[in-house]
């Protein structure tokens, strides 16, 4: 809880400021409703966007061919996690399969107040759709409350492409180039005031 709570407080600095550090994420650990497992780390090099919905949200189903899109991409994978759909998981399936979800998984996630809900290893759900953009990297650099606007994504990930000699902070005294590297659980310090590639909120 005390985690949970923090990682709210640094998520409300950022919608703010509308901009903040990158966040090393947790390496989450799901299985999709076809028994597959699937982690952060097995998408290294790829832009990930992780989709928290609902099956009673007419608002998710908006922005699913923007999202089946986006996932023909061969550097973009989407993961859809349905929440809050009661007891019976199928109803997951069901929901994807006549929406023509068509991403890389899609995972029955339960109810947000379970201690296990795969939005425990992301980061907050306060509303459906929400979704959090991970770079090659690992690094939580986008969330986003509400529908998904995949001009912003593209946008965003043409800007990343095109920086040289990034850094990212290893600690808040030493910065070292943005290299491949284990995917580490989230730090909830401070971020460095050395300037760095930003996270955008929208």
């Amino acid at each position: 809880m005390r985690k949970l709570l923090l990682l709210l407080a640094v998520l409300t600095f950022a919608v703010t400021a509308r901009a903040a550090e990158p966040t090393k994420a947790i390496n989450f650990q799901f299985t999709d409703i076809d028994g597959r497992a699937l982690q952060l780390s097995d998408f290294k090099g790829k832009w990930v966007l992780v989709n928290f919905w609902a099956p009673w949200c007419p608002l998710c189903w908006v922005e699913v061919p923007a999202l089946n899109d986006m996932n023909k991409r061969k550097d973009f994978v989407v993961i859809g996690i349905g929440l809050d759909y009661g007891p019976d998981v199928n109803i997951v399936r069901d929901a994807s399969q006549r929406h023509n979800m068509d991403f890389y998984a899609i995972v029955a996630g339960g109810a947000r107040r379970n201690p296990d809900s795969p939005f425990r290893q992301v980061g907050p759900v306060d509303f459906y759709p929400t979704s959090y953009l991970y770079d090659p990297n690992g690094e939580i650099v986008m969330f986003i409350p509400g529908q998904v606007k995949t001009s912003k994504i593209v946008a965003f990930m043409d800007a990343w492409g095109t920086k040289k000699n990034v850094q990212v902070a290893n600690s808040p005294a030493k910065l070292a180039p943005a290299a491949p590297s284990p995917v580490q659980e989230v730090s909830y310090g401070r971020p460095a005031a050395a300037k760095k590639r930003r996270t955008t909120t929208y």
